[in-house]
């Protein structure tokens, strides 16, 4: 064969493996059939009783390297390893790339957006002329933050508890537009929605125009009544933007039934997309009225894929979310929730009842899910998260916000109940 003939071959055989959606998927590759045997032998258990069936999740646990890091890591919450498929996909890729950028960038690997984006879509509940694809919940929910049209004396409400960049985005436009950005705060953890939803409703006044919402806290994991919330305050003629990083690939949930306008997320904590990827929604009757961040052609199209211009990006990681969706897909999203909600509740119903040890979430399923607050008496949470770490090679995070003092622990599907047992013996040693 010539040098001709090979290129070609090459060329062809490149798009063929493009999209973790064709049957050269990586996943396909290495997990398919056996996770056919798996689901086929649990097909009858419900997500409940499945969740604390070890067999089964051994097997998931296997497809993520992070399952046997030196490392405990219980920060998931931050950002969440891949699993190996997703890895290897990125890598494939990004050797695609190097082959030559500005063809197979451009030519092969942007041709594969649109099956990420009816993927993401189908996960969300949603229509895929609604998602676009970003690189974090950050850039998502800014677009929107800075995107609509608002002018001197509009109100916008938010929390204290909300993520800090967005909380700097609203402050950024009070101090330069004259918006007024007013700021709840709660006790958490709280398992009342009607007292969350009237906290809302008593900010409410005539001038006010957003209510910038979090799904799930990201401090201690109470998980938010954003449906009951968003309800409340189309009522009164206000939108709604709605920040689910910690929510969305873990919660089992349509985007549109939060009743929110604009949807902003991450990718990369528990759907286990590529470090740097993110999504937008936004309801398809209010994407003409968000001017995009970065201008492409028409500001006021209706097309929502006038928010990914971002210029020369990474391609590899587009694409590697493909084969991150087929790893979720293949494990279902109810079974994960349920799961993850099993490995909080199991650490930290036993941390608990060590003395000196206080646990900041709620236990009840509704209000949280898989972050879960600890603190020991005496110590700071950076104090605390200092020693689990050297002492114990157990990676957690401090959180010290206002009248949230823990340290956040946040497992993940591929978290061993070995590993939980480790961070509360810790805890027993450091409390006691």
């Amino acid at each position: 064969m010539n040098a001709s003939e090979n290129r070609r071959s090459f060329i062809k055989k490149a798009s063929a493996l493009v999209g973790a959606f064709s049957i050269h998927s990586i996943f396909n590759e290495l997990h398919a059939t056996t996770w056919q045997t798996l689901d086929d032998s649990y097909s009858d258990w419900s997500p409940v009783d499945l969740a604390s069936n070890e067999d089964y999740w051994s097997v998931i646990q296997q497809g993520y390297s992070a399952s046997s890091s030196p490392i405990i890591i219980l920060n998931n919450g931050g950002v969440s390893p891949s699993p190996i498929v997703v890895q290897q996909a990125v890598e494939r890729y990004n050797q695609m790339t190097n082959q030559g950028p500005s063809y197979y960038m451009w030519q092969i690997l942007d041709q594969g957006r649109e099956r990420v984006r009816e993927g993401l879509a189908k996960l969300g509940g949603c229509s895929p002329e609604e998602v676009a694809i970003n690189r974090n919940a950050t850039e998502a929910l800014v677009t929107v933050i800075y995107g609509l049209d608002l002018k001197k004396g509009d109100e916008v409400i938010g929390s204290t508890q909300d993520y800090p960049n967005m909380m700097q985005a609203w402050q950024q436009r009070a101090l330069r537009e004259g918006i007024v950005y007013k700021q709840l705060t709660f006790d958490f953890p709280m398992e009342n929605d009607d007292e969350i939803v009237e906290k809302y409703r008593k900010a409410i006044t005539p001038k006010t125009k957003i209510l910038h919402l979090t799904h799930v806290v990201n401090w201690n994991g109470q998980i938010m009544p954003v449906k009951k919330i968003s309800r409340m305050a189309h009522q009164h003629g206000i939108e709604v933007i709605i920040d689910g990083a910690h929510s969305f690939g873990l919660l089992d949930f349509n985007i549109p039934d939060l009743e929110g306008d604009y949807f902003g997320t991450s990718l990369h904590k528990y759907l286990s997309a590529p470090i740097g990827s993110g999504m937008l929604w936004i309801r398809k009757e209010k994407i003409s009225k968000v001017w995009p961040l970065v201008c492409a052609g028409d500001p006021q199209s209706d097309n929502i894929r006038k928010f990914e211009n971002l210029g020369t990006r990474s391609f590899p990681i587009e694409q590697g979310i493909g084969e991150a969706l087929n790893f979720h897909n293949a494990i279902g999203t109810k079974r994960k929730e349920e799961r993850v909600r099993y490995l909080k509740d199991y650490w930290a119903k036993k941390a608990i009842e060590i003395p000196g040890v206080q646990i900041h979430t709620s236990f009840h399923p509704s209000y949280s899910c898989a972050l879960a607050g600890v603190s020991v008496d005496g110590l700071t949470p950076a104090e605390l998260s200092s020693k689990l770490m050297s002492q114990y090679k157990i990676h957690t995070t401090s959180i010290s916000l206002g009248n949230i003092q823990c340290v956040r622990v946040s497992p993940h599907v591929y978290t061993k109940i070995s590993d939980l047992d480790r961070l509360v013996a810790a805890l027993g040693k450091i409390a006691g």
